[in-house]
């Protein structure tokens, strides 16, 4: 028996033998094709992660590059905001006159009332976090101005541009090649009536700084408690005939006292070129005579002789020089004064004294004092007026007011209303 089942134990373990090695060879076989693709598939995403992972590292990149361009290279008006400003002027009178001929009309014109509606728009923009573009825009309608100078209104046109570039604290240059005025080379550019009285020599400062001077350029310098500022312009372009052109140089030396009083010196010459032609070149337009071609012949006929004349007129230049006053009794309450002389005369000479309370969440009021030399016969113009300030709201303001004045013979009362809307 034993040999019998020795053999069977051989055949038994040759056979279990044999069942584990075809097992283990088909296994192999079914293993790579079952578990290979689920391996392919977790390499291509771990490779695919990694590719999205470099290129969103390189647009990060490549962002802050051109965010970087644009800010060192792009255009100055790059995020600038644009403020927009708006003012509605309305100035009615009922005027009691002694006698309606000439020299009661002339004495209007020089009291200053101008009644009508004026409207004024302006744009301003800061470039480069200092520099400053303003642009302004008006228009009136059916607005008054007695003696001589009556418009029965105009649409909206542009009637300033202005740049301001302020170099550092104590320096900057200003330049307007339209509608410029003296006034805007003093502390403040701003033209709101909200200050204003009821006629022109009740406003805050000498007539001169009102005065158009066209285009100009200009510099301011600011040290300690003392502004200094200085313009060069030329105005007139245009003019069909007379007076072609007006060289103008204007100073201003301001001192800021203690106290909150300040005392400003002004003064502005004038020096016009004359030309007899009937020529405009446009506005924007400077001639230059570089040389002249031909001589005027000798012998004329009558027509040509006024223009000769004329081309040969020399008109004197003209310097006004002014001196004002201004005071703060409280937050609100304002004193001030001025006096203005042309040629240094005496007798071209005008002044004004001006108290007011410019109260903006309360009622408010004015009182001015002004006075002026006419002519050459030293007459006497001496006008009175006083007004109280209604707001209503921060906005919206009236002022009714009565204004007085005499000169030589002529008076005249006038019951007056000003309004006045900013937006």
């Amino acid at each position: 028996m034993e040999p019998v089942g020795f053999v069977v134990d051989k055949i038994k373990g040759l056979t279990k033998s044999g069942q584990e090695f075809i097992d283990g060879l088909l296994h192999r076989r079914r293993s790579p094709t079952s578990r290979n693709p689920i391996e392919i598939l977790k390499r291509l995403q771990r490779e695919a992660f990694s590719d999205i992972m470099k290129l969103r590292d390189r647009q990060d990149k490549v962002e802050r590059i051109l965010s970087f361009s644009k800010a060192s290279k792009g255009s100055p008006f790059k995020e600038a905001s644009t403020r927009v400003r708006g003012e509605v002027d309305a100035l009615g009178a009922i005027l009691l006159l002694g006698d309606v001929d000439q020299k009661h009309y002339d004495a209007l014109g020089r009291a200053g009332i101008k009644t009508g509606v004026d409207s004024r728009f302006t744009f301003e923009t800061t470039i480069r976090e200092k520099d400053t573009l303003l642009a302004e825009f008006v228009a009136n309608q059916n607005s008054t101005r007695y003696g001589g100078d009556d418009a029965s209104g105009s649409g909206l046109s542009l009637a300033k541009v202005l740049y301001m570039a302020n170099i550092c604290d104590w320096f900057s240059l200003t330049a307007i090649p339209v509608g410029a005025q003296c006034r805007d080379f003093g502390i403040s550019t701003s033209s709101s009536n909200q200050r204003k009285g009821l006629t022109d020599l009740s406003s805050t400062g000498p007539p001169l700084l009102n005065q158009h001077s066209g285009s100009t350029i200009g510099l301011s310098v600011r040290k300690s408690n003392v502004i200094a500022s200085m313009a060069q312009s030329i105005s007139g372009l245009g003019v069909h005939c007379g007076i072609c052109q007006y060289f103008s140089t204007f100073g201003q030396i301001v001192c800021q006292l203690p106290r909150g009083v300040k005392l400003s010196l002004l003064g502005l010459h004038q020096v016009p070129k004359s030309s007899g032609h009937n020529i405009n070149f446009g506005s924007l337009t400077i001639p230059l005579v570089l040389m002249k071609g031909h001589k005027a012949p000798t012998i004329m006929s009558e027509s040509a002789a006024p223009l000769m004349e004329t081309d040969s007129l020399q008109i004197p230049s003209t310097g006004f020089i002014a001196l004002k006053l201004e005071s703060e009794l409280d937050e609100d309450t304002k004193i001030g004064g001025w006096i203005e002389m042309k040629n240094s005369s005496v007798k071209q000479m005008q002044w004004a004294v001006n108290m007011f309370d410019d109260s903006e969440d309360e009622s408010g009021w004015g009182v001015s004092v002004s006075g002026m030399v006419v002519g050459g016969n030293n007459w006497t113009h001496l006008q009175a007026e006083s007004y109280l300030k209604i707001n209503l709201g921060k906005k919206l303001s009236l002022k009714p007011g009565i204004a007085y004045a005499v000169e030589g013979n002529a008076r005249i009362f006038g019951l007056m209303l000003r309004s006045n809307w900013s937006f």
